[in-house]
């Protein structure tokens, strides 16, 4: 929800888009204090990253009316857009703030295409097949153009 409430008028900024900010942020906050902020688990698609519980968990905050869903146009594709119906309420601590916020910085002005790009080199996903998680071990593989320690 805060990054929905971040990024939701950035006309590029659909799902895929989201996903990937998703992942970048659990992955790099994996890579700089070895513990996970959201505990999810990602999977490598043919279209990007795939949260495993993302429909579970938007389904729910659509039906309790804290989120909204809708399909637009962009261009010759269909972006699948999410609006927040409410403001969040910020629980986290300052180091995950810290990794969130660089996140949307460094990627919420992305395309689908774009950003599907940039993360198929990210070693964790390059190391997947298609269909499998991707393993958090491999962030220790990255180099500078994809690793946080140093920023």
């Amino acid at each position: 929800m805060y990054i929905l409430s971040r990024c939701y008028n950035k006309p590029q900024f659909g799902k895929t888009v989201l996903c990937s900010i998703l992942y970048f942020i659990d992955f790099g906050y994996y890579e700089r204090y070895g513990k996970l902020i959201t505990n999810e688990t990602y999977i490598k698609s043919k279209r990007g990253i795939k949260p495993l519980h993302f429909r579970e968990i938007s389904n729910d905050l659509i039906s309790k009316n804290k989120l909204f869903m809708k399909r637009e146009p962009y261009y010759h594709y269909t972006l699948h857009r999410y609006y927040p119906l409410i403001l969040p309420l910020i629980q986290f601590s300052p180091e995950e703030m810290d990794i969130i916020n660089l996140s949307i910085s460094n990627l919420s002005n992305n395309n689908a295409t774009t950003i599907t790009k940039y993360a198929r080199n990210d070693p964790p996903i390059h190391a997947a097949d298609f269909g499998e998680k991707i393993d958090y071990r491999y962030v220790f593989s990255r180099n500078k153009k994809y690793s946080l320690m140093n920023k």
